[in-house]
């Protein structure tokens, strides 16, 4: 059932952005991103990208549409704070087995670099949200816009756009305040960058 708020115009495009640049739909991306600017063979993309892609992202965010079916969980998004804490958990448990995995696939260091990005992203997100309501949405998207400009250059600054039209949706559809946005972005920015530049 639709708001009042997003029956109106803006209200509509804060939904639509909510959507299509929600954490689950970044971190599926990112890995297959990263996975294929440094693979040289397809077969190489299927091992890597595929082994990040189920763990980061299919086996995660399937605990939680599990967890919204059998009535557990709120939402996808998970906007009741306090069920946070198990869905987050066993997504991190999940991107520590992918990071093990791909140690021993021997995956090159930028892909690796990537998943412990999220790895470390979702554990700070885990951890302020046992107390606050920070905006994982604006964590996961400054932190991927962190990382693309690391791997591919200055020209992705452009992506910071998208980090706030991010922001101002989770804010449009009160689903969060300002400062739950700002602080999420903050986090993930230096987080995201700290890690992938010591490991790459």
């Amino acid at each position: 059932m639709r708001t009042a708020t997003e029956r109106t115009v803006g209200g509509r495009l804060a939904r639509l952005v909510t959507e299509v640049l929600a954490p689950g739909v970044l971190v599926t991306a990112m890995p297959l991103v990263v996975a294929a600017q440094v693979s040289h063979d397809p077969w190489e993309f299927l091992a890597w990208g595929g082994t990040a892609l189920l763990f980061c992202a299919v086996i995660p965010v399937g605990v939680i549409v599990h967890g919204v079916r059998r009535g557990r969980l709120s939402d996808r998004h998970v906007g009741d704070r306090t069920q946070r804490a198990r869905p987050l958990l066993t997504g991190l448990a999940s991107v520590a087995v992918g990071m093990v995995l791909l140690a021993v696939l021997r995956a090159p260091a930028e892909l690796f670099a990537m998943i412990v990005v999220i790895f470390v992203v979702g554990a700070a997100c885990t951890l302020v949200n046992h107390w606050w309501k920070l905006s994982i949405h604006a964590a996961v998207a400054a932190a991927s816009t962190a990382v693309l400009v690391l791997l591919f250059g200055p020209a992705l600054h452009v992506g910071w756009l998208l980090v706030t039209t991010v922001a101002w949706s989770r804010v449009e559809l009160r689903d969060h305040t300002w400062p739950q946005v700002v602080a999420g972005t903050v986090a993930g920015v230096p987080l995201a960058a700290g890690t992938f530049l010591a490991l790459t």
